[in-house]
Protein backbone atom coordinates (compact mmCIF):
# COMPACT_ATOMS: atom_id res chain seq x y z
CA UNK A 1 0.00 0.00 0.00
CA UNK A 2 1.06 3.55 -0.60
CA UNK A 3 2.12 6.01 1.59
CA UNK A 4 -0.79 8.42 0.53
CA UNK A 5 -3.08 5.03 0.51
CA UNK A 6 -1.94 5.14 4.43
CA UNK A 7 -2.93 8.43 5.28
CA UNK A 8 -6.35 7.86 3.60
CA UNK A 9 -6.58 5.31 5.62
CA UNK A 10 -5.72 7.27 8.44
CA UNK A 11 -7.80 10.53 7.73
CA UNK A 12 -11.16 7.63 7.12
CA UNK A 13 -11.07 6.61 10.08
CA UNK A 14 -11.51 10.00 12.01
CA UNK A 15 -14.44 10.26 14.35
CA UNK A 16 -16.20 13.53 13.44
CA UNK A 17 -18.41 14.34 16.62
CA UNK A 18 -19.97 17.81 15.83
CA UNK A 19 -22.53 17.99 12.69
CA UNK A 20 -21.69 20.84 11.13
CA UNK A 21 -17.78 19.85 10.45
CA UNK A 22 -19.76 16.04 9.60
CA UNK A 23 -21.47 18.27 7.02
CA UNK A 24 -18.09 20.19 6.18
CA UNK A 25 -16.66 16.42 5.07
CA UNK A 26 -19.14 15.58 3.26
CA UNK A 27 -19.01 18.80 1.16
CA UNK A 28 -15.38 18.47 0.76
CA UNK A 29 -15.94 15.17 -0.13
CA UNK A 30 -18.43 15.54 -2.67
CA UNK A 31 -17.38 18.91 -3.95
CA UNK A 32 -13.93 17.79 -5.22
CA UNK A 33 -15.65 14.37 -6.83
CA UNK A 34 -15.15 13.11 -10.18
CA UNK A 35 -18.91 14.90 -11.05
CA UNK A 36 -20.94 16.71 -8.58
CA UNK A 37 -24.06 18.36 -10.08
CA UNK A 38 -27.85 18.12 -10.71
CA UNK A 39 -26.89 15.26 -13.58
CA UNK A 40 -24.71 13.42 -12.02
CA UNK A 41 -22.63 12.76 -8.56
CA UNK A 42 -20.12 10.29 -8.98
CA UNK A 43 -16.76 10.11 -6.54
CA UNK A 44 -14.31 7.36 -7.79
CA UNK A 45 -11.66 6.63 -5.46
CA UNK A 46 -8.76 3.57 -5.08
CA UNK A 47 -9.58 3.38 -0.99
CA UNK A 48 -12.11 1.20 0.36
CA UNK A 49 -12.41 3.35 3.34
CA UNK A 50 -13.16 6.22 1.79
CA UNK A 51 -15.83 5.11 -0.33
CA UNK A 52 -17.53 4.10 2.80
CA UNK A 53 -17.70 7.29 4.69
CA UNK A 54 -18.93 9.41 1.84
CA UNK A 55 -21.88 6.89 1.55
CA UNK A 56 -22.23 6.92 5.21
CA UNK A 57 -22.38 10.62 5.37
CA UNK A 58 -24.30 11.24 2.24
CA UNK A 59 -27.08 8.69 3.93
CA UNK A 60 -26.96 10.18 7.62
CA UNK A 61 -26.27 13.92 6.57
CA UNK A 62 -28.43 13.88 3.20
CA UNK A 63 -31.04 11.14 3.29
CA UNK A 64 -28.98 9.78 0.07
CA UNK A 65 -28.32 6.06 -0.22
CA UNK A 66 -25.66 6.35 -2.46
CA UNK A 67 -24.48 3.44 -4.48
CA UNK A 68 -20.62 1.86 -4.63
CA UNK A 69 -19.39 -0.38 -7.02
CA UNK A 70 -15.84 -1.50 -7.63
CA UNK A 71 -13.80 -2.50 -10.50
CA UNK A 72 -10.53 -3.42 -11.32
CA UNK A 73 -8.35 -1.35 -13.18
CA UNK A 74 -5.33 -1.54 -15.07
CA UNK A 75 -3.01 1.57 -14.95
CA UNK A 76 0.26 0.20 -14.78
CA UNK A 77 -0.29 -2.26 -12.09
CA UNK A 78 -3.80 -4.15 -11.21
CA UNK A 79 -5.82 -2.22 -8.77
CA UNK A 80 -9.55 -2.29 -7.62
CA UNK A 81 -11.29 1.16 -8.07
CA UNK A 82 -14.47 2.52 -5.87
CA UNK A 83 -16.98 4.57 -7.54
CA UNK A 84 -19.70 6.72 -5.00
CA UNK A 85 -22.76 7.32 -6.56
CA UNK A 86 -26.27 9.58 -5.96
CA UNK A 87 -28.56 7.55 -8.07
CA UNK A 88 -31.92 9.65 -9.01
CA UNK A 89 -32.56 13.13 -9.88
CA UNK A 90 -34.77 13.83 -6.13
CA UNK A 91 -31.59 12.19 -4.36
CA UNK A 92 -29.25 14.62 -6.43
CA UNK A 93 -31.46 17.63 -5.84
CA UNK A 94 -31.76 16.91 -2.27
CA UNK A 95 -27.64 16.82 -1.93
CA UNK A 96 -27.51 19.92 -3.90
CA UNK A 97 -29.89 21.96 -1.79
CA UNK A 98 -28.69 20.70 1.75
CA UNK A 99 -24.89 22.07 0.32
CA UNK A 100 -26.44 25.19 -1.11
CA UNK A 101 -25.80 24.46 -4.35
CA UNK A 102 -27.10 25.93 -7.44
CA UNK A 103 -28.28 23.54 -9.76
CA UNK A 104 -27.58 24.77 -12.66
CA UNK A 105 -24.28 26.23 -12.18
CA UNK A 106 -21.73 26.43 -14.79
CA UNK A 107 -18.77 25.84 -12.84
CA UNK A 108 -18.06 24.60 -9.55
CA UNK A 109 -17.80 27.28 -6.51
CA UNK A 110 -16.83 26.47 -2.66
CA UNK A 111 -19.77 27.85 -0.68
CA UNK A 112 -18.13 29.58 2.43
CA UNK A 113 -21.38 28.83 4.00
CA UNK A 114 -20.66 25.12 4.60
CA UNK A 115 -17.32 26.51 6.54
CA UNK A 116 -19.65 27.72 9.57
CA UNK A 117 -16.67 27.62 12.31
CA UNK A 118 -13.01 27.10 12.00
CA UNK A 119 -13.54 23.33 13.22
CA UNK A 120 -15.35 22.87 9.76
CA UNK A 121 -11.79 23.98 7.61
CA UNK A 122 -10.76 20.79 9.18
CA UNK A 123 -13.18 18.63 8.24
CA UNK A 124 -13.78 19.78 4.86
CA UNK A 125 -9.89 20.09 4.19
CA UNK A 126 -9.72 16.20 5.24
CA UNK A 127 -12.98 15.54 2.91
CA UNK A 128 -11.33 17.46 0.41
CA UNK A 129 -8.19 15.23 0.25
CA UNK A 130 -9.80 12.24 0.61
CA UNK A 131 -11.65 12.94 -2.32
CA UNK A 132 -9.44 14.57 -5.03
CA UNK A 133 -6.14 14.54 -2.57
CA UNK A 134 -2.59 12.83 -3.09
CA UNK A 135 0.64 12.73 -1.04
CA UNK A 136 3.87 11.76 -2.37
CA UNK A 137 5.80 9.85 -0.45
CA UNK A 138 9.01 11.01 1.80
CA UNK A 139 11.47 8.99 1.09
CA UNK A 140 11.31 10.47 -2.49
CA UNK A 141 9.57 14.22 -1.94
CA UNK A 142 8.00 16.43 -0.16
CA UNK A 143 4.33 17.43 -1.86
CA UNK A 144 1.32 17.72 -1.55
CA UNK A 145 -1.52 17.88 -4.18
CA UNK A 146 -5.20 18.44 -4.49
CA UNK A 147 -6.67 17.91 -8.30
CA UNK A 148 -9.04 19.62 -9.19
CA UNK A 149 -11.82 19.84 -12.80
CA UNK A 150 -12.56 24.00 -12.44
CA UNK A 151 -10.01 27.12 -11.43
CA UNK A 152 -12.44 29.15 -9.54
CA UNK A 153 -12.87 25.98 -7.46
CA UNK A 154 -9.08 25.42 -6.92
CA UNK A 155 -8.79 29.31 -6.24
CA UNK A 156 -11.28 28.64 -3.80
CA UNK A 157 -9.25 25.86 -2.66
CA UNK A 158 -5.99 27.82 -2.31
CA UNK A 159 -7.73 30.76 -0.63
CA UNK A 160 -8.73 28.04 2.38
CA UNK A 161 -5.58 26.60 2.56
CA UNK A 162 -3.84 29.97 2.61
CA UNK A 163 -6.25 31.64 5.36
CA UNK A 164 -5.57 28.71 7.80
CA UNK A 165 -5.32 30.33 11.19
CA UNK A 166 -2.03 28.97 13.01
CA UNK A 167 -0.42 27.47 9.61
CA UNK A 168 1.28 29.54 7.37
CA UNK A 169 0.89 26.68 4.33
CA UNK A 170 2.16 28.59 0.85
CA UNK A 171 -0.11 26.77 -1.55
CA UNK A 172 0.31 27.05 -5.47
CA UNK A 173 -1.81 26.23 -8.53
CA UNK A 174 -0.43 24.73 -11.61
CA UNK A 175 -2.49 23.26 -14.61
CA UNK A 176 -2.23 19.40 -15.27
CA UNK A 177 -3.68 17.71 -17.66
CA UNK A 178 -6.95 20.02 -18.22
CA UNK A 179 -7.00 20.06 -14.68
CA UNK A 180 -5.69 22.69 -12.07
CA UNK A 181 -3.31 21.25 -9.27
CA UNK A 182 -3.44 22.98 -6.15
CA UNK A 183 0.05 22.00 -4.63
CA UNK A 184 2.30 22.25 -1.01
CA UNK A 185 5.95 21.58 -1.74
CA UNK A 186 8.26 21.28 1.39
CA UNK A 187 8.12 19.19 4.63
CA UNK A 188 7.40 21.83 6.65
CA UNK A 189 3.73 22.38 4.87
CA UNK A 190 2.84 18.80 4.34
CA UNK A 191 3.60 18.10 7.82
CA UNK A 192 1.42 21.16 9.27
CA UNK A 193 -1.33 20.09 6.64
CA UNK A 194 -1.57 16.48 7.47
CA UNK A 195 -1.26 16.98 11.50
CA UNK A 196 -4.28 19.90 10.91
CA UNK A 197 -6.44 17.35 8.84
CA UNK A 198 -5.77 14.18 11.37
CA UNK A 199 -3.15 12.27 9.84
CA UNK A 200 -0.67 12.45 12.80
CA UNK A 201 1.05 9.08 11.97
CA UNK A 202 1.60 10.00 8.30
CA UNK A 203 3.00 13.62 9.62
CA UNK A 204 5.37 11.64 11.82
CA UNK A 205 6.55 9.23 9.12
CA UNK A 206 7.18 12.70 6.69
CA UNK A 207 9.12 14.32 9.97
CA UNK A 208 11.27 11.13 10.89
CA UNK A 209 12.02 10.51 6.88
CA UNK A 210 13.35 14.56 6.57
CA UNK A 211 14.94 13.72 10.12
CA UNK A 212 16.81 10.58 8.45
CA UNK A 213 17.72 12.66 5.39
CA UNK A 214 19.48 15.38 7.22
CA UNK A 215 21.59 12.58 8.92
CA UNK A 216 22.54 11.19 5.99
CA UNK A 217 23.52 13.96 4.52
CA UNK A 218 25.21 15.42 7.54
CA UNK A 219 27.23 12.39 7.76
CA UNK A 220 28.39 12.26 4.04
CA UNK A 221 29.33 15.89 4.16
CA UNK A 222 31.52 15.13 7.01
CA UNK A 223 32.44 12.03 5.20
CA UNK A 224 33.75 13.96 1.98
CA UNK A 225 35.08 16.27 4.02
CA UNK A 226 36.93 13.87 5.90
CA UNK A 227 37.78 11.93 2.81
CA UNK A 228 38.94 15.65 1.36
CA UNK A 229 41.73 15.91 4.10
CA UNK A 230 42.90 12.80 3.83
CA UNK A 231 43.43 13.30 0.24
CA UNK A 232 45.69 16.25 0.64
CA UNK A 233 47.48 14.86 3.88
CA UNK A 234 48.24 11.39 1.20
CA UNK A 235 49.42 13.69 -1.68
CA UNK A 236 51.27 16.14 0.76
CA UNK A 237 53.06 12.80 2.62
CA UNK A 238 53.93 11.12 -1.07
CA UNK A 239 55.62 14.48 -1.71
CA UNK A 240 57.75 14.59 1.27
CA UNK A 241 58.57 11.29 0.85
CA UNK A 242 59.50 11.17 -2.36
CA UNK A 243 61.82 14.29 -1.70
CA UNK A 244 63.60 12.00 1.12
CA UNK A 245 64.32 9.17 -0.88
CA UNK A 246 65.70 11.44 -3.38
CA UNK A 247 67.80 12.94 -0.86
CA UNK A 248 69.30 9.71 0.56
CA UNK A 249 69.60 8.57 -2.82
CA UNK A 250 72.54 10.82 -3.25
CA UNK A 251 76.47 10.61 -2.17
CA UNK A 252 75.64 11.70 1.80
CA UNK A 253 72.53 9.55 2.03
CA UNK A 254 71.24 10.17 5.53
CA UNK A 255 73.77 11.95 6.52
CA UNK A 256 72.72 14.61 3.98
CA UNK A 257 70.45 15.83 6.48
CA UNK A 258 70.86 17.85 9.67
CA UNK A 259 70.45 17.01 12.88
CA UNK A 260 67.09 19.22 13.39
CA UNK A 261 65.80 17.25 9.94
CA UNK A 262 66.91 13.61 10.20
CA UNK A 263 65.10 12.43 13.01
CA UNK A 264 61.72 13.57 11.36
CA UNK A 265 62.63 12.28 7.85
CA UNK A 266 63.47 8.79 9.24
CA UNK A 267 59.94 9.01 11.15
CA UNK A 268 58.03 10.03 7.53
CA UNK A 269 60.36 7.23 5.47
CA UNK A 270 58.99 4.37 7.86
CA UNK A 271 55.75 6.15 8.78
CA UNK A 272 54.27 7.33 5.09
CA UNK A 273 50.46 7.37 6.43
CA UNK A 274 50.99 9.66 9.43
CA UNK A 275 49.43 12.79 9.79
CA UNK A 276 51.49 16.04 10.95
CA UNK A 277 49.62 15.44 14.85
CA UNK A 278 50.73 12.35 15.00
CA UNK A 279 54.27 13.01 13.84
CA UNK A 280 54.53 15.84 16.56
CA UNK A 281 53.66 13.35 18.91
CA UNK A 282 56.58 10.83 17.71
CA UNK A 283 59.20 13.38 17.79
CA UNK A 284 61.90 13.11 20.69
CA UNK A 285 62.03 17.12 20.33
CA UNK A 286 59.12 18.87 20.74
CA UNK A 287 57.64 20.73 17.78
CA UNK A 288 54.70 22.64 16.46
CA UNK A 289 52.69 21.00 13.71
CA UNK A 290 53.90 24.59 12.11
CA UNK A 291 57.45 23.84 12.77
CA UNK A 292 57.17 20.33 11.03
CA UNK A 293 55.97 21.94 8.34
CA UNK A 294 58.16 24.44 7.68
CA UNK A 295 61.62 21.22 8.41
CA UNK A 296 59.30 19.67 5.24
CA UNK A 297 59.52 22.61 3.13
CA UNK A 298 63.57 22.41 4.16
CA UNK A 299 63.60 18.70 3.30
CA UNK A 300 61.88 19.67 -0.12
CA UNK A 301 64.19 22.54 -1.01
CA UNK A 302 67.33 19.78 -0.71
CA UNK A 303 65.48 17.35 -2.88
CA UNK A 304 64.99 20.06 -5.69
CA UNK A 305 69.01 21.19 -5.04
CA UNK A 306 69.69 17.72 -5.68
CA UNK A 307 67.85 17.88 -8.90
CA UNK A 308 69.17 21.21 -10.17
CA UNK A 309 72.96 19.20 -9.52
CA UNK A 310 71.79 16.59 -11.77
CA UNK A 311 70.79 18.82 -14.35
Amino acid sequence: MSFSADAKRELAAVDTQKICCQRAECYGLFLFAKAFSFQEIALVTESAPVARVAAQLAAELCGCMADISSALVHRGRERLSFTVTIPGRDQRAEMMHFFAQPLNAINLRLQMDMLEKPCCERSFLRGAFLSCGTVTNPKKDYRLEFTVPFMKLANDLQQVLAGLDGIALQPGIANRKGNFVVYLNGSGNVEDLLTFMGAQNASMEVMQEKMLKEVRNNVNRRTNFETANLDKTASASARQLLAIQAVIAGPKGWEAFPEELRELAWLRYQNPEMTLRELEGRLTERVSRSGIHRRFHKILEMAEALEHKKE
